[in-house]
């Protein structure tokens, strides 16, 4: 059963049973991907990590190596 199918007998039973329609695939991606965001960003944080800039963090090491000491 496909994604839409389903939506459509959600919506269906719920009229049936005089219930609020169920919100349309989709409706609230924006908001799921910003609150797992600021659920990684909390997780950093609890952890000891910075919060932000670490993917531009990891660019820098990965394209500007430090380079060894000889001493």
């Amino acid at each position: 059963m496909s994604l839409t199918q389903q939506y459509l007998l959600d919506a269906h039973r719920a009229r049936r049973h005089g219930e609020p329609a169920p919100p349309a695939p989709g409706t609230h991606d924006w908001r799921v991907l910003r609150e797992l965001r600021d659920h990684r960003r909390f997780r950093a944080v609890v952890a000891g990590r910075p919060a932000h800039g670490r993917i531009r963090l990891a660019l820098r090491r990965w394209l500007h190596p430090r380079r060894r000491s000889t001493c």
